[in-house]
């Protein structure tokens, strides 16, 4: 028998000023997945999270809500918290960063790397609101990236590029209370002294913890130089106070990670077989894992694991990244009704047709996934109604009229081959290559539908004499169904539930499997799951834009209640001279996102007479584009070539395949041109 692992694993803390959606799930269920499989396999793997309550948007929120920030929290808490459990995640502890021990962790760890020397305090220059009269943290402050120029981002750090800086390098700030421009005054802040510990972290980052992609792009971050990390706001600011400095208090992202061990303490702190120490202390053989997204991977590869051994803590095996959620091919759209919350979700929708789609598309590299919806509605209906839910209701009532209860199988040799296969699945689990898995088991599904087929005990049944065989090829069906809601009950624990019911045994654990069920009795069968329906797919997108629309009409009644909220547009702006074409509103105007794009592959396309297919590089992400620009162009004279493109036109099938964009030429009767941008200029650069 193996020795037992003894496993925390964290997802990263959703923040507690908006609901949960499913970008977010995508995450939870990963780790939860992850999480079930560890103790399936007989270890104790302990799964902890928190809601991340503190910082300068949890402020305004409540501001906007006209309650106090404890409010917020406690009610946000408890909806996120409902959310999870209605798709099956388990949480072993859900807590809040606005803690007792978040506090006492937080004030440790700083007080024993000011103790070391790793905290450093000076005078800096600080945004300041004239009109509110109050200093503005990071997140009350919007404006331009300096890195990438992508616009309307916060003060911290850029949801586009991942870059982080300080609120005063934003280019063309605005408060987000009032809408005026900020002026700059002094303030002494506290900084993590993060390039003391560069050597540590090239070590850390580049020994097998973090996927090779990750690693690479710390390498570059590390070898372009670590700076300090601002760890400190002004007062007011909802958060804790830093320990013998009065009014000012740990910015949100020290104590975040923190919550991991808070949330953590807190759950040793009801249970007898838990320690902390033995999950934390330098040197515990015990394992600690995080699941994260990819935008927030400075904070827990590099500050995260810096700031654990400074102040004497173990830092983490391993930090898992998955990258983002796209619906139909494209980001998550409010008007096209795919930003999905998580409630509504579940208003019209069984949550384990979503974690079998997202275990069916989950590997272990840091790709987007896409949420194809007809893709969805096909594999779901195909795989778990046709293949796996059709094996036991096809075998379960001859079972049932030979007197309910399970005979010797006609083939063990089959369900051997069956429970061997779940050594491969099991690994494939262990390293988060779940859409292998799902393969694998899905594969095994169709060899059992073909057995049963092949043996027909329907027909057998009509048969004088063939009661024993009929009851042995039913035996065998159910018995490998037992073995296949084995492997997916990490992925479909409710539907594991019924499985248990149905079976009458009291676990799928891993293990088991390797003994069949025979001379033993079940349950009548009852269906365990329903095909999607096309319908509640469009009333989910329905509902999805009527969210929006709610969301939206709270905001502009916000903004008129604070006539300073947002600029208005200009009145003077050349939008309103005489139109060219049919006129369009500013509102119109700029939901087109207009970005710079490298073509870095150009090829003819097979029996079209004027089109091209381009691979643009949008800075990070690769777009496929058909343009009717091949009588103008030959595809070497195009690679390497900037360009401008439409980068939020809704994909459109064509013909020769999906077509992403749209790129910007002009043209008159002498021809057709690229628009090209300044050679200064960089992929994914948004044009202003």
């Amino acid at each position: 028998m193996p020795t037992q692992r003894k496993i925390l694993v964290t997802s990263a803390l959703p923040y507690a000023n908006g609901p949960i959606h499913l970008g977010h799930l995508l995450e939870y269920i990963q780790t939860d997945i992850w999480t079930r499989f560890q103790n399936s396999r007989g270890n104790q793997c302990t799964y902890v999270c928190a809601d991340d309550a503190h910082g300068t948007a949890i402020m305004l929120r409540a501001e906007q809500e006209g309650i106090t920030s404890q409010q917020l929290i406690d009610r946000v808490r408890t909806e996120h918290h409902q959310d999870f459990q209605g798709f099956h995640v388990h949480f072993d502890n859900y807590y809040s960063t606005h803690s007792d021990e978040n506090r006492y962790f937080s004030e440790l760890i700083y007080t024993r790397l000011r103790d070391k020397g790793h905290i450093a305090t000076r005078e800096i220059e600080q945004m300041y609101d004239p009109e509110k009269g109050l200093f503005l943290a990071d997140r009350f402050i919007k404006g331009t990236c300096p890195k990438c120029k992508a616009e309307d981002q916060y003060g911290d750090n850029c949801e586009k590029c991942g870059a982080t800086y300080t609120p005063a390098e934003l280019i063309d700030p605005r408060s987000a209370i009032s809408g005026a421009t900020p002026v700059m005054k002094t303030s002494e802040h506290y900084f993590f002294k993060l390039q003391d510990f560069a050597d540590f972290l090239q070590n850390w980052t580049q020994t097998g913890r973090l996927q090779e992609q990750i690693a690479n792009k710390l390498k570059e971050w590390l070898e372009a130089g670590l700076q300090e990390w601002d760890i400190s706001r002004d007062a007011p600011y909802f958060g804790f106070e830093i320990p013998d400095a009065p009014g000012k208090y740990f910015y949100v992202w020290l104590d975040a990670p923190i919550g991991y061990l808070a949330s953590f303490k807190n759950l040793c702190d009801q249970r007898d077989d838990l320690n902390f120490d033995d999950y934390w202390k330098p040197g515990s053989e015990n394992e600690v894992y995080h699941f994260i997204g990819k935008d927030i991977v400075n904070f827990h590869a590099l500050f995260w694991p810096a700031m654990l051994s400074g102040a004497d803590f173990r830092t983490p095996n391993s930090v898992y990244c998955h990258g983002f959620l796209t619906v139909n091919g494209a980001k998550m759209s409010k008007s096209r009704g795919t930003f999905i919350k998580a409630s509504t979700y579940l208003d019209h929708l069984n949550p384990e047709y979503l974690r079998y789609y997202f275990a069916a598309k989950l590997t272990s590299r840091v790709d987007d996934l896409d949420l194809n919806l007809e893709d969805f509605v096909f594999r779901v209906n195909s795989d778990l109604v046709g293949k796996l839910v059709n094996i036991a209701s096809r075998c379960a009532g001859f079972v049932k009229k030979a007197g309910g209860t399970l005979s010797e199988m006609k083939e063990p040799e089959l369900y051997q081959r069956f429970v061997e296969a779940g050594d491969a699945i099991a690994a494939d689990y262990e390293r988060r290559e779940y859409g292998r898995a799902v393969r694998q088991i899905m594969d095994l599904a169709d060899e059992a539908n073909t057995w049963i087929n092949d043996q027909a005990p329907w027909v057998l049944a009509k048969e004088e004499g063939k009661e024993a065989e009929v009851q042995a090829i039913c035996s065998t069906g159910i018995n490998l169904f037992r073995v296949l809601m084995t492997y997916l009950a990490p992925v479909l624990p409710e539907m594991a539930g019924k499985t248990l019911d149905f079976l009458k045994i009291d676990n799928l654990d891993w293990e088991a499997r390797s003994q069949p069920l025979v001379n033993h009795e079940i349950a009548k069968f009852k269906p365990m799951i329903n095909r999607v329906d096309n319908d509640k797919i469009e009333a989910l997108l329905d509902a999805s834009r009527e969210d929006a629309k709610k969301e939206m009409a709270l905001k502009e009644a916000s903004v008129s209640s604070n006539p300073g909220g947002e600029p208005a547009a200009d009145a003077n702006s050349p939008l309103q001279a005489e139109p060219l074409a049919d006129e369009i509103t500013f509102d119109d105007f700029i939901k087109v996102d207009l970005r710079v794009a490298r073509i870095i592959k150009c090829e003819h396309v097979e029996k079209a007479n004027k089109l091209l297919k381009l691979t643009l590089d949008l800075g990070g992400e690769t777009r496929t584009v058909f343009s009717g620009i091949k009588k103008a162009y030959q595809p070497e004279d195009l690679e390497g070539k900037l360009t401008v493109m439409v980068a939020n036109l809704a994909p459109r099938k064509m013909k020769f395949g999906l077509s992403e964009g749209m790129v910007l030429a002009a043209g008159d009767d002498d021809g057709i041109y690229l628009l090209e941008p300044h050679s200064g200029a960089q992929p994914g650069m948004r044009v202003v």
